[in-house]
């Protein structure tokens, strides 16, 4: 386990310092459980870990939103860094089974971790299918990417008298984020209205990745109850901004800035609101488009485009752009009368503005 009792970490302000700071947490933190056995091959696995978590461009949202929901209600010491990086464990949690339901072979430009682990697998020689392997034992790296997030959660430093409440809100978060897979997943084979993909987005992204990580860092703090709704009417439509953005940046977006194939969500038939808008206003051609390539495991770079060009024609496009500006502009109104720090404010904003028009 991590030292607790160690001396305490810089919290210079600053996403930078933020980023920095929770990396040597998780640093510290992965070191001291691959070092827990003698077994090389466990050693390596979480050294493979250690590599996904720490060196594969993690933008660290989640912290560096914990760190300011701390910041936000005069929060003091070193208490919020071991909270703030078990957000990103479990981050890499859902990541990993992520990319093994959606079949992905990369993430943020490198190998996946169930490829990374059957590309061992091959190379060692060893018996039976190499990407069953690499799926399975994937799975369960993931499982433990779980189980340290919650290691690490609670060994944070928290008051007494506020841990209840901060773990509350640890655990509300971590089932609205499988709630929210659960309903993309199925979205994916049972179809969805704009309804349902609005409250995926909500439920996958915006409670999870936004107003979640902002309350708790602030529940840290020992915000009160009003203080958390100010956070929630500023989170919410903000996550849903962000995974709007994810959602176009899935299919317009640069493969070399994403990491990730852009042809990846239309080949699965992600559920989302630029399909659906898309849908609603197609042609009788275009919906034929639509049919034969939204969801087709043969799907190629000429379906992409043709796809993409319905998206632009029936005005999808625009309208989810239009949506992500008035979400943001919401979350920013929401501030307008928060009783936080004034320079975290600032920041608030800026980093509202920041997520909504992301390339990566």
């Amino acid at each position: 386990m991590i030292n607790v009792d160690g001396p305490p970490v810089s919290l210079d302000r600053g996403a930078d310092a933020v980023r920095r700071a929770v990396d040597r947490v998780l640093d510290e933190f992965l070191t001291a459980q691959r070092d827990a056995t003698g077994d090389d091959d466990w050693r390596q696995d979480v050294d493979l870990l250690r590599s996904f978590v720490l060196g594969s461009g993690g933008k660290r949202t989640r912290p560096t939103l914990c760190h300011l929901g701390w910041r936000a209600h005069a929060g003091e010491g070193p208490g919020i860094l071991r909270a703030a990086a078990a957000l990103e464990l479990f981050h890499a949690f859902a990541l990993i089974h992520d990319d093994l339901m959606d079949d992905s072979d990369t993430r943020r430009g490198r190998p996946t971790v169930h490829v990374t682990l059957a590309e061992r697998h091959r190379r060692r020689g060893w018996r039976g299918s190499a990407d069953r392997y690499g799926r399975n034992t994937a799975m369960l790296w993931g499982d433990l990417c779980l189980v340290w997030a919650e290691d690490l959660f609670h060994a944070g430093e928290v008051a007494a008298a506020r841990r209840p409440r901060v773990r509350a809100l640890f655990q509300r978060m971590r089932t609205e984020a499988m709630l929210g897979q659960y309903l993309d997943v199925r979205g994916e084979v049972a179809g969805a209205d704009l309804a349902d993909c609005l409250r995926i987005l909500r439920y996958k992204c915006a409670r999870y990745t936004v107003e979640r990580p902002l309350q708790i860092g602030a529940a840290v703090a020992g915000a009160e109850e009003a203080d958390l709704a100010v956070l929630s009417r500023y989170g919410l439509p903000l996550g849903e901004a962000f995974q709007l953005r994810d959602d176009v940046l899935g299919v317009f977006g640069d493969d070399a800035l994403t990491g990730k194939s852009s042809l990846t969500d239309l080949r699965d038939g992600k559920a989302t609101v630029l399909m659906v808008l898309a849908r609603q206003a197609a042609t009788a051609r275009q919906a034929a488009t639509i049919r034969r390539w939204h969801g087709a495991p043969d799907l190629d770079l000429a379906g992409a485009d043709l796809l993409r060009e319905v998206i632009v024609d029936t005005g999808s496009l625009r309208r989810v752009e239009e949506m992500i500006a008035a979400r943001t502009e919401e979350a920013v109104a929401a501030l307008d009368d928060a009783s936080i720090v004034d320079d975290v404010r600032a920041e608030l904003v800026g980093l509202a503005r920041r997520l909504s028009v992301r390339s990566r």
